[in-house]
C-alpha cells in the first residue's frame, strides 16, 4: 500500500512536479492547506520556489508556519525542498533580513558572485555532484543511504544555507570553488537545496528513502 505524503500547499512551489515524483517513488501525495492537515500528517514535504520573505509571509498568514513547528515536534518525517529548506533556518538575508521557522539554527546568505575564473555565476543552475561534508563519514541511516558515488542532483538557487552546527550538513556540492550546503538533517527533519523531483533516478532514490524513513 502506498504511504501517504502530505505536501504543504501554500501557493508556492512545484507542487504537481513534487506530487508526480512522490507517486513515482511509491507514495500517495496529498495536498494540505490547513493547520490540522499538516499537524496530523504521517509525513510532510515543504516545497518552495522564489524569494524567502514572500514564502515565509504566506506560510504565516495561512497559519501553516505554526502547523509545521507543531509537526516537527512529533518526530515524524519532514522533508524540505529548495526554498522549503531555506525556510527551516532562523533567518534569511534575501532583500533584507527576514525571520524563518527557526527549526534549524543558522542563516541563509547569498552565494558569493564570480570567483577569479569568472565562472561562478549566480544563480547556481544545473547539475552538481552530492558530496560528503567534512563532518560526516558516510550516509548510512539517512535518505542518501545507498547513493552511488558521484551522484548528481539538479540545483536552481542564489542563496546558501549556513547551519550553525556543521554536524547537520548531510551533503555538500561544489560550485566553482564554493562549497554549497546541498542538504541538511536534524533529528526528523531532512532538507535539500537541490530538487529531487527534477533529479532523475537520484531524486527518485531520495524520495524512496524518505518514504522508508
Amino acid at each position: 500500500m502506498a504511504k501517504p505524503v502530505t505536501i504543504v500547499d501554500y501557493g508556492v512551489g512545484n507542487l504537481f512536479s513534487v506530487a508526480r515524483a512522490i507517486e513515482a517513488a511509491g507514495g500517495e501525495p496529498r495536498f494540505a492547506t490547513r493547520f490540522a492537515e499538516v499537524r496530523d500528517a504521517e509525513r510532510i514535504v515543504l516545497p518552495g520556489v522564489g524569494a524567502f520573505e514572500p514564502c515565509m509571509t504566506t506560510l504565516a498568514e495561512k497559519g501553516l508556519a505554526d502547523a509545521m513547528k507543531s509537526f516537527a515536534e512529533t518526530g515524524r518525517p519532514f522533508l524540505g525542498i529548495c526554498v522549503g529548506m531555506q525556510l527551516l533556518f532562523d533567518y534569511g538575508l534575501e532583500f533584507g533580513r527576514h525571520e524563518g521557522l527557526g527549526l534549524i539554527p543558522g542563516r541563509v546568505a547569498p552565494i558569493p558572485g564570480d570567483d577569479e575564473s569568472g565562472l561562478r555565476k549566480v544563480p547556481h543552475i544545473g547539475w552538481s555532484e552530492l558530496l560528503l561534508p567534512e563532518a560526516r563519514s558516510d550516509w548510512s541511516d539517512t535518505v542518501l543511504d545507498g547513493m552511488r558515488p558521484h551522484a548528481s542532483a539538479y540545483f536552481v538557487h542564489s542563496y546558501n544555507c549556513e547551519p550553525e552546527d556543521t554536524g547537520v550538513r548531510l551533503a555538500d556540492a561544489e560550485y566553482n570553488g564554493f562549497r554549497v550546503c546541498a542538504a541538511v538533517r536534524s533529528d526528523n527533519i531532512t532538507a535539500f537545496q537541490c530538487h529531487p523531483e527534477k533529479s532523475g533516478q537520484v531524486g527518485l532514490q531520495i524520495l524512496k528513502n524518505f518514504l522508508a524513513s
